[in-house]
């Protein structure tokens, strides 16, 4: 679990320095999808008492560590939304993101504003126009197979549907990194592999038709709340990278 609504910094694989905000409570997860992988838990063990950090909270408290870090002269790399849950899911998600870059043009100019979101939505106007605003709107795609979604993601929303969100994706006409993550597994009998060909090459062709500005590749990096997953090998990533690069897409690969 993380601080809310400003932690770290941490040194992120993929953005760096990262000083993080955590819309959720700290003491709890409220998110839109309850992955099998999700470093935080399932939702259910992770029931929150306290309510989302207000905007004047999160506005304040940033201000008070960006200050901080000024003084030290060690500024982040990027001030990314992420923690425990969907940051897009807070009411005042878009006037937060005013504010936050409203700070980081005052204090750290060249960091850049991210959002870690598993865009459930960005079905909401509001939302994607407050997305087309931060430098790194990081979206996750993790397969476009329902059946495989239901299983590892599951989503909450009622009538959640992977083919909407690819359309939204493409409205965002390439200000958009897709966000993936590729792993392996047995868990109540069904097989979690998605580095096979089944489900990679259907990914790509949303990934095309998407046509990202950057696409991140990743396995397991934690421990996970099931703990029959196991990371996708370099070999498997490195495989699914190149052909993103085959499309003239950039690709970055966690491992």
């Amino acid at each position: 679990m993380h601080p809310s609504p400003v932690f770290g910094p941490v040194h992120s694989r993929r953005l760096g320095i990262s000083l993080g905000i955590n819309l959720m409570p700290n003491d709890g997860k409220i998110c839109t999808f309850d992955c099998l992988y999700c470093e935080c838990g399932f939702n259910k063990d992770r029931v929150p008492a306290s309510p989302r950090p207000s905007r004047e909270f999160v506005t304040a408290t940033l201000e008070s560590k960006l200050k901080g870090m000024e003084a030290t002269g060690i500024l982040p790399d990027s001030i990314t939304f992420s923690g425990n849950g969907e940051p897009t899911a807070h009411p005042l998600f878009p006037e937060i993101i005013d504010d936050v870059l409203h700070l980081r043009d005052r204090y750290c100019p060249d960091a850049k504003v991210s959002v870690l979101s598993n865009s459930t939505f960005i079905h909401k106007e509001r939302v994607r126009e407050a997305l087309m605003r931060v430098d790194n709107n990081i979206l996750k795609l993790d397969t476009v197979n329902p059946v495989y979604i239901s299983k590892l993601d599951r989503p909450l929303q009622r009538g959640y549907d992977v083919c909407k969100i690819v359309e939204y994706m493409k409205s965002f006409n390439g200000h958009v990194v897709v966000q993936s993550i590729f792993l392996k597994g047995v868990s109540e009998g069904f097989d979690f592999n998605n580095t096979t060909d089944d489900y990679v090459l259907p990914w790509l062709k949303a990934v095309c038709d998407i046509s990202p500005r950057k696409v991140m590749v990743y396995t397991i990096d934690r421990d996970t709340p099931d703990g029959n997953l196991c990371k996708a090998s370099h070999e498997e990533i490195d495989r699914i990278c190149h052909l993103v690069k085959e499309l003239g897409v950039e690709c970055e690969a966690g491992y």
